[in-house]
């Protein structure tokens, strides 16, 4: 009889237990989480603004950085903002282009004259770097499959908007420190190569 009320009375505790224990786990969860999400929420968002704000002001900084910036005849500015020797001995070009034409701009005139590169469609295949010292012409480089190591742009740019795009090319001789970037018919912009890592 006595083994029977202590049996019982252990279960009874650890049942008294467990209820207890669920109770102050969904209190928990329940009673703080009506005041934290508000908390949290105001909290967390101007967190969120902050990152957001130093994203802006990390990306004004390497638009500050441009080595040349060309306009063309119909309101397309092309803006170079690097131009770095790789390990592999290729250069690479990177930048911006902003359509203020209008229109939707499909860059159809960068991809170049070659039969080849019309399977690139809108795209930086058609540019150029010109060693005016070394009267050297580099074209971008192409994959096995003919497609340019370069930027495509699907869909093309919306008129108002900029986007990045980039190019590599074989490196000049080492004692090339400054080249040509042409593409299309906007007039050539002179960058200084810098070495990469």
């Amino acid at each position: 009889m006595m083994y029977r009320h202590t049996m019982r009375s252990r279960r009874i505790l650890t049942a008294v237990a467990i209820t207890t224990g669920l109770l102050v786990t969904v209190a928990g969860c329940g009673g703080g989480g009506d005041d934290e999400p508000d908390a949290k929420a105001s909290s967390s968002a101007p967190a969120k603004d902050d990152s957001g704000d130093d994203q802006k002001e990390s990306s004004a900084p390497s638009g500050d950085t441009v080595l040349a910036e060309v306009k063309g005849e119909n309101g397309l500015t092309l803006a170079v903002t690097s131009a770095g020797r790789d390990a592999g001995g290729f250069v690479t070009v990177e930048g911006t282009v902003t359509n203020n034409t209008g229109s939707r701009w499909m860059a159809v005139e960068w991809r170049g004259d070659e039969r080849e590169l019309v399977k690139n469609g809108g795209s930086v295949a058609g540019a150029s770097l010109i060693d005016q010292e070394g009267k050297k012409k580099y074209l971008v480089l192409r994959d096995t499959s003919g497609r340019c190591l370069c930027t495509q742009f699907s869909g093309g740019v919306r008129d108002g908007e900029s986007t990045q795009w980039f190019a590599q090319f074989p490196a000049p001789p080492e004692n090339t420190t400054s080249v040509d970037f042409q593409v299309g018919s906007m007039p050539p912009a002179t960058i200084e190569l810098s070495e990469g890592e």
